[in-house]
C-alpha cells in the first residue's frame, strides 16, 4: 500500500454505486481521485488534459467501449487498469499485459492490479 501513497488514479466508470465502492477503495489506499467520468466523452476529456498516475479504466461505458480512452492514455504512456463485468476484453486495442480486474473485485484485487501497472511502466522507463 505504501507505493501507491501520494499517487493519483483516474476513475472512469459508468455506475454510480460501482464507482462510490472504487472511490472508497482508492481513498483507503492512499490514492488521490478525478473522476469518476461516467460518460465516454468526459473520460477522454479528462485522460487528455488532467494530471494522473494511472487510471481505473470500465471496459463498457454507457454501452460504448472504452478503447478511446486507453489510447489516450497510451499515447501519454499512463498506466491503466481495465475494469469489467464481462469477460476479459478481447480487444488489442486496449494493449497487452494491461492488468484487468473482474467485477466484483476487492481492495486487496485493486492495489496489486494498480501496484503491477506502476510498476510495468517504471520497468520500460528504466
Amino acid at each position: 500500500m505504501d507505493r501507491l501513497q501520494g499517487k493519483t488514479v483516474l476513475l472512469v466508470e459508468d455506475e454510480p454505486i460501482v464507482a462510490m465502492l472504487v472511490e472508497d477503495m482508492l481513498a483507503g489506499l492512499g490514492v488521490g481521485i478525478i473522476g469518476p467520468a461516467a460518460r465516454l466523452e468526459e473520460a477522454i476529456s479528462m485522460a487528455q488534459n488532467e494530471n494522473f498516475d494511472a487510471a481505473v479504466l470500465d471496459v463498457k461505458l454507457g454501452g460504448q467501449n472504452s478503447v478511446a480512452v486507453a489510447t489516450v492514455l497510451q499515447q501519454r504512456a499512463i498506466p491503466y487498469i481495465l475494469a469489467t463485468g464481462f469477460d476479459s476484453p478481447t480487444s488489442p486495442d486496449y494493449g497487452r499485459d494491461v492488468p484487468v480486474l473482474n467485477k466484483p473485485y476487492l481492495q486487496d484485487d485493486l492495489e496489486r492490479a494498480l501496484e503491477q501497472a506502476l510498476s510495468g511502466i517504471n520497468q520500460l522507463t528504466k
